[in-house]
């Protein structure tokens, strides 16, 4: 091993909730890089989060126990700026389908034109998530359905949390 810095890539995202999609994601990276930080935003702009930052944190923090060589930070600067603040120069983002590429694309090119000395690395979903969105998992949870085999445990227990379900009935809506 050399004196030098680490060599670390970055996963942004909101991870409202993270799902097992985004766990593979992360998980793979940390087979190809040194270290990997898993950025949390604090207020996503293009979403209202269902989750407080600090639950989307411990979450993660949960789930990704026991790899010593990833680390879960929130952020509220530009991703670029993130990815400096940490000496990155890799992006990672999963990709499941052509509507994810589109949207990746444009944002490579936006953080390209800010930060050119920072890469976007995607890696294709793994067959059994490529339908998997944090989307889809809050509106199966919201109608009572299960997201058990789609999210960490403790995140299908708070679902449980937020919206019960009589035995036998449609879930009751949480109360505002």
């Amino acid at each position: 091993m050399s004196d030098s810095a680490p060599v670390t890539a970055i996963c942004p995202g909101s991870y409202d909730p993270v799902t097992n999609g985004h766990l593979d994601i992360i998980t793979r990276a940390a087979g190809i890089f040194e270290r990997v930080v898993v950025g949390v935003v604090r207020d996503p702009q293009h979403k209202k989060a269902m989750f407080s930052v600090e639950e989307r944190v411990k979450f993660l923090k949960d789930a990704l126990a026991g790899h010593e060589n990833i680390e879960v930070e929130v952020f509220s600067e530009l991703v670029v700026e993130f990815a400096r603040r940490w000496g990155a120069k890799t992006m990672v983002k999963g990709l499941r389908a052509i509507s994810d590429f589109e949207w990746e694309f444009q944002m490579h090119n936006l953080n390209r034109n800010l930060a050119p000395e920072v890469e976007t690395m995607y890696l294709m979903s793994s067959p059994q998530y490529s339908f998997l969105s944090s989307s889809g998992v809050k509106e199966v949870a919201s109608f009572g359905g299960s997201v058990e085999d789609l999210v960490p445990e403790p995140v299908a227990r708070r679902f449980q949390e937020m919206f019960p379900r009589p035995k036998g009935g449609a879930p009751v809506s949480p109360q505002e």
